[in-house]
């Protein structure tokens, strides 16, 4: 089956401890002026696609930029996984298209690599790479995989590359956009990709 943009909703995964910077909320970090989820959210509407937030922390402020906002089911920030259960949960999409809040450097054509990707090799997962090695927080993914991932979790995997080694997933190549990959795990990194 070949799918099209509206049959995907984008996932900004904003759902993280931020540990290295200090607690803060990474998606509300402020990038050249603007905050990161602000970025992310422009350049996901310049490519048509629905989305929505998952956010654990602040959801009053996330929930302002007029997107729904998903908690993860599962307390105490168990990492990216249960943000896609969580969101494959409560779309209506056939697929979600996940990414993370601290990579402000989203590829133009984002969107449109991964459902290429699909509708050549009509795989259930398909995943970001780099061109050195696999991106997994960067996929598209058919939500119909939700209960499978439910059981995952529940036997205490955590593990994303795990999961995907499941399924017959297929590899979306961005090594020509690697940069979109450079993310804000610290101030120094913070610094370091607004003196690009």
């Amino acid at each position: 089956m070949s799918i099209r943009t509206e049959d995907i909703t984008a996932v900004i995964l904003a759902g993280g401890q931020g540990r290295r910077m200090g607690g803060q909320d990474k998606g509300l970090l402020d990038f050249g002026g603007r905050l990161l989820i602000e970025i992310l959210i422009e350049a996901l509407q310049n490519q048509q696609l629905s989305i929505v937030i998952n956010a654990n922390r602040n959801q009053s402020t996330y929930q302002s930029y007029g997107y729904p906002v998903i908690r993860d089911d599962l307390e105490d920030f168990q990492g990216p996984l249960a943000g896609f259960a969580s969101a494959m949960a409560a779309v209506k999409t056939d697929f979600i298209l996940t990414l993370p809040c601290d990579s402000p450097m989203l590829a133009d054509n984002f969107a449109g690599r991964f459902i290429d990707g699909h509708n050549r090799e009509q795989a259930p997962v398909c995943v970001a790479h780099d061109g050195e090695r696999l991106q997994p927080v960067y996929a598209l993914i058919n939500t119909g995989l939700l209960d499978d991932l439910k059981r995952f979790l529940r036997s205490g995997e955590r593990k994303i590359d795990r999961w995907y080694a499941q399924y017959d997933y297929t590899t979306v190549d961005f090594s020509s956009d690697a940069t979109m990959f450079e993310n804000i795990n610290t101030p120094e990194d913070q610094q370091r990709l607004l003196g690009q």
